[in-house]
């Protein structure tokens, strides 16, 4: 992440637009943590940024809640970009999210990060400010240092995004994020119901749901490893039996 300054103060969906040339380098952009200082600045770009109007203990919890992850880029003493994460329980996810990982992660223990705003504001668009905010936020989850107090424990970084926002879903799936499902009629935008993907992105070991296929191939996997697949069964068989005896 060379390129930029970071200092740290106390403490729906990207918006991407096509611009002919980029208006900041990103090596004068610094970036720090949001503070209770900049709700009216943050809550004034939200509401030019986004469709959805966000209640006034939103901005008030992300701008002073350590539960969240809030990024703020700043170029000439403005803020000109930001993403906001809430750092969750995977048991406590709504129904609908709740698929995003096996099964095998369905523990106390077990966190998920929740991308709920990225934006970066119109003149500074396609300077690679989102980029690195969401390079920012994937890297402390899951870098090679333990980031505390989550230590390695996120599995997935996902995010809501309306099926007509085409340009946000191009820019996710280039950097990796995976469709995860269909959510019909889940936004309600000044009173009308729109449709929403969801996209994940995997980390720390985390993944989706197996099917026979992947099962397949680990077992292929782990058999290669083996040294053959009959070797491989053959001491599965005698681990059982074992157990089974000693029982």
């Amino acid at each position: 992440m060379a390129g930029f300054s970071w200092y740290l103060s106390e403490g729906f969906q990207v918006i991407i637009e096509k611009s002919k040339e980029a208006k900041c380098s990103l090596k004068d952009v610094q970036l720090r943590f949001l503070c209770p200082d900049d709700l009216e600045e943050v809550r004034s770009l939200c509401r030019d940024w986004f469709p959805i109007e966000y209640p006034q203990s939103w901005y008030e919890d992300i701008t002073s809640s350590e539960r969240f992850f809030a990024l703020a880029a700043i170029y000439k003493t403005q803020i000109i970009g930001l993403i906001v994460a809430e750092i969750k329980p995977y048991l406590k996810l709504n129904a609908e999210d709740r698929g995003i990982l096996s099964r095998w992660f369905a523990t106390k223990e077990t966190l998920v990060a929740y991308i709920l705003s990225l934006g970066v504001v119109r003149s500074y668009r396609r300077s690679g400010v989102a980029t690195m905010l969401l390079d920012v936020l994937i890297n402390h989850l899951s870098g090679p240092v333990h980031q505390p107090p989550h230590e390695h424990r996120v599995k997935a970084i996902f995010l809501h995004v309306l099926t007509t926002n085409k340009e946000a879903i191009l820019f996710y799936e280039k950097r990796r994020f995976r469709l995860h499902s269909f959510l019909p009629y889940y936004y309600s935008i000044k009173g009308r119901c729109k449709d929403g993907f969801t996209y994940v992105y995997y980390v720390n070991g985390g993944h989706a749901p197996w099917g026979l296929y992947d099962y397949v191939k680990y077992v292929a996997r782990a058999a290669w490893r083996g040294g053959g697949l009959y070797p491989w069964l053959w001491g599965k068989l005698r681990t059982a039996l074992t157990i089974a005896w000693h029982r």
